[in-house]
């Protein structure tokens, strides 16, 4: 009975804590990220921004649709804009938006736009357009090289982390909430960028 009571009086304190610091994070962070990156609809959370007259662009206004087309990172147009569950995108062209609106899902960034190295932790956060890799046909987008780098040490582990955390945790929540918490109470397999830089480096170095 005490181990029972104990056991729920820690993971009492510790929503508690979490739910603190998500709204000192909120409040730090502003109303407009944080409508930005939650949108009512099925893609909640995303890697969004606030460019007017839009409430929220994806992934800064990146054409998502040049990744698959191209195999490059392209910055879209607002004249180009097409609008899928609450949240706009931009393309570079008419073609891709046509592409785009014909089949939306297929050209989503996975976990919303965020960093995937950043999932792999639970944590919904960054994203660069123009950091990214494609995998099985679908569109990664990563916090610069580093992140990159990091995830790719081992790729297939990370992903299935990515995905557990993604579908188990993030998808669906508001992500300044999400992130809060998972910064406070990490992951068991949590390391810092400062030990993912230092692995980074053993592998690169340790390659002919």
């Amino acid at each position: 009975m005490t181990t029972a009571v104990s056991t729920r009086s820690l993971k009492t304190s510790r929503g508690l804590a979490a739910t603190i610091l998500a709204a000192a994070a909120i409040g730090l962070s502003g109303c407009g990220a944080m409508q930005a990156q939650n949108p009512s609809g099925n893609l909640r959370p995303v890697n969004a921004v606030e460019m007017a007259p839009d409430a929220r662009v994806m992934l800064k206004g990146a054409d998502v649709v040049a990744y698959f087309t191209e195999s490059r990172y392209r910055q879209g147009k607002p004249e180009f804009r097409s609008e899928f569950e609450g949240v706009v995108f931009h393309f570079a062209t008419a073609d891709h938006k046509a592409r785009f609106d014909a089949s939306p899902a297929k050209y989503l960034p996975q976990y919303g736009g965020y960093c995937t190295n950043g999932i792999v932790y639970g944590i919904p956060w960054g994203g660069d357009a123009d950091t990214w890799k494609m995998i099985d046909g679908k569109l990664y987008i990563f916090g610069g090289q580093a992140s990159k780098d990091a995830f790719e040490l081992d790729e297939k582990a990370n992903l299935a982390l990515a995905e557990k955390y993604w579908t188990e945790e993030v998808k669906g929540r508001n992500s300044f909430i999400q992130r809060a918490q998972r910064l406070v109470f990490k992951v068991p397999h949590y390391k810092s960028g400062e030990d993912l830089a230092k692995a980074v480096a053993a592998a690169h170095a340790g390659k002919p």
